[in-house]
């Protein structure tokens, strides 16, 4: 199926705390613009770095609500979340202004999506506080309601909401992961949910009065944060319907583990890869161990070296360890660990990234007390970092092809979306297989969501 509605499942959620706590209550649902006809449903593209929301009723589209007065673009509301305490919580744009102007005090989470299909990953604290993932999440979404509400003047508790072609691998894992933002749709006042699938929301949109007079075979491809997804589709004069589908696919790596391949390979070893130590009366010469400097390689996973035992395993290694530059390394990680220099850090890798989009190479500089990074890196080095990565969004899209039993030769034509669209690799690996001509880009950030839009405008009418 292509899109799923949710029976309301309200009573088994069981969040670890009241979320709802911290969003403010919704307008009344009789206002001014209440009509008897009109019964607004929102479309939310909620993203890994972004998200937007859109609404639609059974007159037509109602467009993008305005999100973050304090973004350069208002309709997208980046998907942060900070915490000075864990009675107060700020979001998008505002949650970088807090977080600076509390000096990095505080929890800045960002990039919860990508850990829905994680069983390892159940929650996190605040000030000794528990939140659920369900709960982080939940109060995101419930936060997008608000302000939505607060923009048409109305309560709106319908919802299509967008999701990866695949969480996960898994069919359980990708399932596990629905069900879990399902009920942190839930928490945060939603009760009529449709699950829609990312890639073909993009298609879906693009097929609004276009290819009139024949019928094309299309492949959509979205390259977002955390996820790359496929869909392969025909493409007529007629209305989109999900009958149109020919295949579907995706993997959970995008612009996020390019980011992450960039700092393993160029940024870690500032902060303690490759650090050698000997306990005492050991023998052995040891090393840092890797899996706890591949947490410093996700934006998302940082916080967790924060433990206590953590940190005492890192003092031991910085007083074992056997050179000065050795020590220095884990003062370094010290001062990204205590003063939450992830973002900013992850900020500036991502920006190296783009620009390597745009040019042969490019210096990747960070300026913070006792921590100066200027590395000077080019796409070919780049893309050898991230070659596991990249390998994997192409064997992905090829096994979408295999499943559809489809070959490359019969598309007319590619959608292409999604900030990580941009990356030159993907671009020529898309134009290896189809051809430079057939590539099309779709808006980047809007695409997904008025598809979305587009789809709840379909349910609006048959309400």
């Amino acid at each position: 199926m292509i899109s799923k509605v949710i029976p309301n499942l309200a009573s088994e959620v069981s969040p670890l705390v009241n979320p709802l706590a911290l969003i403010s209550p919704p307008p009344p649902h009789k206002s001014r613009y209440h009509h008897p006809y009109d019964m607004l449903t929102y479309a939310i593209d909620f993203g890994t770095s972004n998200s937007l929301l859109g609404a639609a009723d059974e007159n037509g589209l109602r467009g993008f609500a305005p999100l973050d007065p304090d973004a350069a673009d208002p309709a997208v509301l980046r998907s942060l979340l900070y915490f000075p305490n864990a009675a107060n919580v700020f979001y998008g744009a505002k949650a970088l202004q807090e977080f600076a102007a509390h000096d990095h005090a505080g929890r800045l989470i960002r990039s919860i999506k990508k850990q829905l299909p994680s069983r390892h990953f159940v929650g996190t604290f605040v000030d000794n506080r528990p939140f659920n993932l369900e709960d982080l999440i939940g109060l995101y979404l419930g936060e997008l309601r608000r302000r939505a509400n607060l923009h048409y003047n109305e309560d709106v508790t319908r919802v299509v909401l967008g999701r990866p072609a695949r969480f996960a691998q898994s069919d359980d894992d990708d399932q596990y992961a629905e069900r879990r933002l399902e009920r942190a749709a839930r928490i945060a006042g939603f009760t009529d949910i449709e699950f829609f699938p990312e890639p073909v929301a993009a298609a879906f949109g693009y097929g609004r009065g276009e290819g009139a007079g024949h019928t094309e075979t299309v492949l959509a491809a979205d390259f977002g944060g955390g996820t790359s997804d496929f869909t392969i589709y025909k493409l007529s004069s007629q209305k989109f319907s999900s009958s149109d589908v020919i295949a579907m696919g995706g993997v959970s790596v995008a612009g996020d583990a390019l980011d992450s391949a960039l700092m393993r390979k160029r940024i870690s070893p500032y902060f303690g890869t490759g650090v050698r130590y000997q306990v005492p009366f050991g023998s052995n010469i040891l090393t840092m161990p890797v899996y706890l400097m591949e947490r410093i390689c996700h934006p998302g996973e940082i916080s967790l070296l924060r433990k206590q035992d953590t940190l005492e395993f890192f003092r031991n290694v910085k007083q074992w360890a056997l050179t000065q530059d050795d020590r220095d390394k884990v003062d370094r990680l010290f001062i990204l660990l205590n003063d939450q220099l992830g973002l900013p850090l992850f900020e500036k890798v991502e920006l190296a990234k783009r620009e390597l989009s745009a040019s042969p190479n490019t210096l990747l500089e960070f300026s913070y007390p006792e921590v100066e990074i200027s590395e000077r890196i080019s796409r070919p080095e780049f893309e050898e970092y991230a070659s596991d990565s990249l390998e994997a969004i192409s064997a992905s899209l090829d096994e979408t092809f295999r499943a559809g039993q489809i070959k490359t030769t019969q598309i007319d034509r590619v959608l292409c979306t999604g900030g990580t669209a941009r990356v030159p690799w993907l671009r020529e690996a898309l134009s290896k297989r189809f051809g430079k001509e057939k590539l099309f880009d779709l808006d980047p950030f809007r695409g997904v969501a008025r598809g979305l839009m587009e789809r709840a405008l379909e349910r609006a009418k048959k309400s």
